[in-house]
């Protein structure tokens, strides 16, 4: 299954998972809000309740720890966001090929053909960002010394690119985008097109399909000829866009005249180059935190105050409950990770939350990588292959802060690992929490001792969503919204 496949899989789930809980959740003291219905009341006299300290510590995926690729099939990011005065830096660049359909491949009456325009058009999906400051995103040639191959997928945190020639440019307004264009033989929205150097289309123009050498003969003969495209935003921006190659929008339009037999030049004619199952692509984003509160919180020996979670490639926090090794035997009725947003400005709504949440477990038993596990017997796989993660909690709640800010709060349901730890049938762990795109962990096959390397698909894109919740500044922490596990029990 595909991560399209497998986010579509998650958002059919959490979507009839919300249907069911606003039609039937009530409310139990602290606002458990996922199955209450089959919960005692808290009545201090059989049922109970209990708050453990949470503590986080903020860090920063590196390289060493994200090793995130990205598809040809799936979402591209491309621009710059200058000025996220929390989360700082990001720098988006798109590498991709545009093909002939077959090899050998020629273009009519080669010989006399007279070269028009050439344009680069991009599939537009969405942005993500302020979409009213305008961008310029240059358009260059990989240079031939690159490695790049179809059957390759590329890292998102590496740029092993080079690239000098520049081919064309375009300034405009990432809103613009979704605004239809009306050209030659392709009247359509959704699509940024950036005209190129007409030399370049003379240069494709001129280029045959005579065996082995000829450009078009075969599709490793036309690598020799041309690499690529690399695309890169150069100037201030604050937004990244999204495109998809695989459609048809995404194309090589080639603009050229032929001439009548009176002598003159017919009209235009144009062919394209597409994006097809021999072309590569690679989509490098770079974060800088320089000067941000998020690298400021990084290394400390306290429990930070504030957590800050970045969608791929991004951040993360680890999670200690230190009270919960201690807990004696006892029938755990709800046990939730509760966790609030902290809405700081304007920006929170420019740069919105994540979709959805994760929470793993480290468990340092585990000698392979990745040493992270779903949490034990609350990640459970159905008998079609589906996951629980809807009813786990990796969605947020819409509230409403005290200052009246529109907040996303999330509650992860952890009730059986709890219970386990408390009968001493399982190991408490440190926890992870992030917002990542796929994740890579091992999952317990249930009544057995068997671990399984599985994918999991949580965010639909890289990139996107980024959040400040409430940490804790201790066990003395009077701040009600901090981040907190929440125990509803009976004792025996």
């Amino acid at each position: 299954m595909n991560k399209r496949q497998l986010g579509l899989t998650l958002g059919v789930i959490i979507t009839s998972f919300i249907i069911i809980l606003f039609s039937s959740c009530t409310k139990i003291n602290e606002a458990t809000e996922l199955g209450a219905g089959l919960i005692p009341a808290v009545d201090n006299i059989s049922t109970f309740d209990t708050t453990l300290e949470v503590q986080a510590y903020n860090d920063i995926f590196t390289l060493a720890t994200d090793s995130q690729r990205l598809a040809a099939t799936e979402e591209h990011f491309l621009g710059v966001i200058n000025t996220d005065p929390v989360f700082g830096k990001t720098d988006a660049r798109i590498f991709l090929e545009l093909k002939p359909a077959f090899y050998p491949f020629f273009f009519p009456r080669k010989d006399s053909l007279e070269a028009d325009s050439i344009v680069l058009i991009l599939n537009y999906v969405e942005s993500y960002g302020d979409t009213d400051l305008a961008q310029t995103v240059n358009v260059y040639e990989m240079d031939q010394t690159n490695k790049f191959n179809s059957d390759s997928v590329y890292l998102i945190r590496k740029n092993d690119f080079t690239y000098s020639n520049q081919l064309g440019f375009k300034t405009f307004l990432p809103r613009n985008l979704k605004d239809s264009v009306k050209a030659f033989q392709d009247t359509t929205s959704h699509q940024l097109r950036i005209p190129l150097d007409i030399n370049f289309a003379r240069r494709l123009l001129a280029y045959d399909s005579t065996r082995p050498a000829g450009a078009y003969s075969s599709d490793s003969a036309f690598r020799t000829f041309f690499k690529g495209f690399a695309l890169q935003s150069v100037n201030a921006g604050k937004a990244v866009m999204g495109f998809n190659f695989t459609g048809a929008k995404t194309k090589l339009a080639i603009y050229y005249r032929q001439p009548k037999k009176t002598g003159t030049l017919d009209s235009a004619t144009v062919t394209n180059f597409n994006f097809t199952n021999l072309s590569a692509s690679a989509n490098y984003v770079q974060r800088d935190y320089s000067g941000t509160p998020v690298l400021a919180s990084v290394g400390g020996s306290s429990p930070d105050p504030f957590v800050y979670l970045q969608n791929s490639p991004g951040s993360f926090a680890a999670i200690k409950i230190p009270a919960l090794t201690g807990l004696n035997n006892r029938v755990i009725h709800r046990a939730e990770l509760i966790m609030e947003q902290v809405y700081t400005d304007i920006n929170d709504s420019i740069f919105r939350a994540p979709d959805y949440l994760y929470l793993d477990a480290f468990d340092p038993t585990i000698t392979t990588t990745p040493q992270y596990r779903t949490i034990p017997y609350d990640i459970i796989y159905d008998a079609s292959g589906g996951l629980n993660l809807g009813s786990f909690g990796v969605a947020p709640f819409n509230a409403v802060d005290g200052s009246g800010n529109l907040i996303k709060t999330w509650r992860f349901n952890i009730s059986r690992y709890v219970q386990h730890v408390v009968t001493k049938t399982q190991s408490a762990f440190d926890l992870r929490l992030y917002a990542p795109s796929i994740v890579v962990n091992q999952y317990r096959v249930p009544t057995t001792t068997v671990d399984i390397k599985r994918t999991l698909a949580i965010n639909q894109t890289i990139v996107k969503g980024r959040i400040k919740l409430t940490g804790s500044k201790g066990p003395l922490d009077p701040d009600p919204h901090r981040m907190r596990l929440h125990i509803i029990y009976s004792k025996l």
